[in-house]
């Protein structure tokens, strides 16, 4: 039977993989039309897990993945390898009666942009999130587009696939985790929010935002302060903000 294998491009997402650990790689693919130099650093640790390296033609590189739907290049560098190790929700619920410190958890809802979730990932990991929840359904999921996106941050995350958000969420308060959402409308400043101890926040799509059979099991909608004349903000800018200010009350 046939390995179903995914496909990594880009320096960062393959560099990132590589040190993460979490992937098998079957082989790495390098443009023989770049500098080898710039790749060091993914031959060294390739060198040591023994996994193959093939110098190859532009073209070879080019037939190997769709880039209709990505803004990114592949910089001369693919690697197959096996896909992502998402996490299923029932894991989630037995990591919180385990925990030994007050959780930070993201929870995303329809964000539609494989570059969007990128970038919400890596600010998620630089911010201190623990673990981040992703929708099977109405959600971009963890491609190697999303780890493009991220810089190869998305290849350290924590990540749980879930079936449910508003079952997840109703979980997660009867252990103890309060709710924030993040909502355009919300009857909370972000700034006068308390964002300590056990804590899930759920960042809206870049359309419809939170949906509102999700919405109503949030404890709290907060909104961001908003003085200029352009009355909402990106997705993955708004979810930055919120987790910097948790980072900093936690902190």
């Amino acid at each position: 039977m046939k390995v179903k294998t995914d496909i990594l491009f880009g320096f960062h997402s393959i560099y990132e993989a590589l040190k993460a650990d979490k992937r098998k790689f079957h082989k790495i693919f390098i443009s023989k039309k770049r500098s080898l130099k710039r790749f060091e650093k993914i031959q060294t640790l390739a060198g040591k897990k023994n996994i193959k390296i093939e110098i190859v033609s532009p073209e070879f590189l080019d037939k190997m993945i769709d880039f209709s739907n990505s803004f990114s290049t592949h910089q001369g560098i693919l690697a197959q390898t096996s896909f992502y190790p998402v996490q299923n929700a029932s894991q989630i619920v037995a990591l919180l009666q385990k925990r030994e410190k007050p959780l930070f958890i993201l929870i995303m809802e329809s964000i539609e942009d494989p570059h969007n979730l990128g970038a919400l990932i890596r600010t998620a990991l630089c911010a201190g999130v623990d673990y981040i929840l992703i929708p099977k359904d109405r959600c971009v999921g963890p491609s190697s587009t999303v780890s493009r996106g991220s810089a190869g941050a998305m290849e350290h995350a924590n990540i749980f696939m879930i079936t449910n958000t508003a079952s997840i969420l109703r979980s997660l308060k009867e252990n103890g985790v309060w709710i924030s959402g993040l909502d355009a409308k919300g009857d909370i400043s972000l700034f006068d929010s308390d964002l300590k101890g056990d804590i899930a926040l759920v960042i809206g799509g870049e359309h419809k935002g939170i949906r509102p059979g999700v919405k109503k099991e949030c404890d709290f909608l907060l909104s961001i302060p908003n003085q200029g004349d352009i009355n909402s903000l990106n997705a993955s800018v708004a979810g930055g903000i919120a987790m910097y200010e948790a980072l900093r009350q936690r902190s």
